[in-house]
C-alpha cells in the first residue's frame, strides 16, 4: 500500500512568550486524530482536527484576543496551498499560517515585524505584555462583538466620516485594530482616526444606537 506523503506545515505565535510554533501535518497523521501543537512555555496550544466532509477544524490562540479563534477550512486548502493565513477577526493580524514550510517561516517573520511595530507604537515591551494589555481591554469578548458589528454596519451604510470627500452612502477604506487603548478605526487615505473604549459593556450597548462615527 502506498501512503499519501503530501503534508503541510502549520504554525501560530504563542501569545504569552511570542515563540513561533510549527509542526508538519500529513493526511495520514490527521485522519481521525486531534493534533495539539503546544508551545514550549506550556501556556498555549493550537488544536487541529478533522471536521468531516473533507474539512479541517482549527482552534488558534490569539496574540491579541483573550480567547482562541475557531476556523474551518477545506482539506484542499489545508494541504494544497503554498501559503494560507488565518487572521484575527478583530485586529486583522494573521495569527496562524499553513502551507509550504519556507513560506510559513517567511509569514511568521513578517507577522513578527508587524507585531513589533504595533508594540512600539503602543509602548509595549514584550509579547506577554501585549496580550495581557489587550486581554485587560477586551476582558468581555461581547464588547468586541458589539463594537465590530456596529463599525461594519456603519461602514456598509457609508456612515463613517473622516477628512475624505465621498458621496453619500459610499463606503470608505478603513483599518480596524484592537490595541491596549481600545478599538481603533483609521482611514487608510487621510489618516483620520477614532479610538473606541472596549472596557465597558454599557458603553458598547450605547454604541449600538450610534447613527454615525466621526474620525478625527
Amino acid at each position: 500500500m502506498v501512503l499519501d506523503t503530501k503534508k503541510t506545515t502549520v504554525a501560530y505565535r504563542c501569545p504569552h512568550c511570542g515563540t513561533g510554533v510549527m509542526s508538519a501535518v500529513s493526511p495520514f497523521t490527521l485522519r481521525g486524530n486531534l493534533l495539539r501543537l503546544k508551545c514550549t512555555c506550556g501556556k498555549s496550544v493550537m488544536e487541529v482536527e478533522p471536521a468531516g466532509d473533507g474539512k479541517v477544524r482549527l482552534t488558534v490562540p490569539c496574540i491579541i484576543c483573550p480567547k482562541p479563534h475557531h476556523y474551518t477550512v477545506s482539506e484542499k486548502i489545508f494541504f494544497g496551498e503554498e501559503l494560507f493565513v488565518l487572521p484575527c477577526a478583530y485586529s486583522d493580524i494573521n495569527i496562524a499560517a499553513m502551507g509550504e514550510i519556507n513560506h510559513v517561516k517567511a509569514e511568521l517573520a513578517r507577522a513578527e515585524l508587524e507585531l513589533l511595530d504595533l508594540m512600539e507604537e503602543n509602548g509595549i515591551s514584550d509579547f506577554a505584555s501585549l496580550h495581557e494589555e489587550a486581554e485587560a481591554v477586551v476582558s468581555d469578548p461581547q464588547v468586541l462583538d458589539i463594537l465590530m458589528f456596529v463599525i461594519r454596519d456603519l461602514d456598509a451604510e457609508g456612515k463613517i466620516y473622516c477628512r475624505c470627500e465621498k458621496k453619500e452612502d459610499e463606503t470608505g477604506d478603513y483599518d480596524v485594530e484592537v490595541t491596549a487603548k481600545g478599538v481603533v478605526v483609521t482611514c487608510r487615505k487621510c489618516g483620520a482616526t477614532k479610538t473606541l473604549p472596549a472596557d465597558s459593556l454599557l458603553d458598547a450597548h450605547e454604541f449600538l444606537h450610534a447613527d454615525s462615527l466621526q474620525l478625527d
